[in-house]
């Protein structure tokens, strides 16, 4: 009985050629097989690229020279003015967390630590704190170390995030100023900060946005 040619050559399917691995699988050579083979010329970055990568700075840009003049200018009038405020009404020693909180405005407007909610709640709370702590504990440097550290804990309860505010509770302990002076004089002096946040940035087209939120 005759076949059929076609029947039987699809009966017959030759399988693929398989082969044989040779690569060794222990010793020095095994798990090779399947590595990239560096290319002359590129492959791996060189020392000088990876040392480039290792110093490169994440710190921001430089500003321009009229942002940068801009800034200048607002911060001094604002602590002049500030000085000026201080020495009338006697209370100097709040010049420094002052400052700081004016650097924090103008250098970094869009941060929540530069906010009005935070400046200007963050002060207030972190001054009370600092005057209770001083009817209860005294003047020392003992006093204002818990001082600073519970008008940091209020302040995050709060969500007023704001540091320098922490030296406002430290001169509370230790000047021990009269409670309602210290505050009228504070007070004033937040809102002036603020203020003067908000006119340097309408003042500049270019500038960022000041507050990025009021509450």
């Amino acid at each position: 009985m005759s076949t059929d040619l076609p029947t039987a050559l699809a009966g017959h399917r030759t399988e693929p050629r398989t082969e044989p691995n040779t690569e060794p699988t222990t010793g020095p050579g095994a798990g090779r097989r399947n590595e990239p083979r560096s290319e002359p010329g590129g492959g791996k970055p060189g020392t000088a690229a990876r040392l480039r990568a290792l110093t490169a700075s994440r710190a921001p840009a430089r500003p321009g020279p009229a942002a940068a003049a801009h800034t200048l200018a607002s911060v001094t009038s604002v602590l002049l003015l500030l000085v000026g405020i201080g020495a009338a009404v006697h209370e100097p020693l709040l010049i420094p967390p002052l400052a700081a909180t004016a650097a924090l405005i103008h250098s970094v407007p869009g941060l929540p630590l530069a906010q009005p909610r935070s400046v200007i709640g963050g002060h207030l709370l972190c001054a009370t704190v600092g005057l209770t702590v001083h009817a209860v504990l005294g003047s020392s440097l003992w006093a204002a170390a818990v001082a600073a550290g519970l008008a940091l804990g209020t302040n995050m309860l709060a969500r007023t995030p704001h540091s320098p505010a922490c030296a406002t509770a430290v001169i509370a302990v230790l000047q021990g100023p009269a409670p309602a002076r210290f505050l009228v004089s504070l007070a004033p002096a937040v809102l002036l900060l603020v203020g003067a946040g908000v006119l340097a940035a309408r003042l500049r087209p270019t500038a960022p946005a000041y507050p990025a939120y009021w509450w």
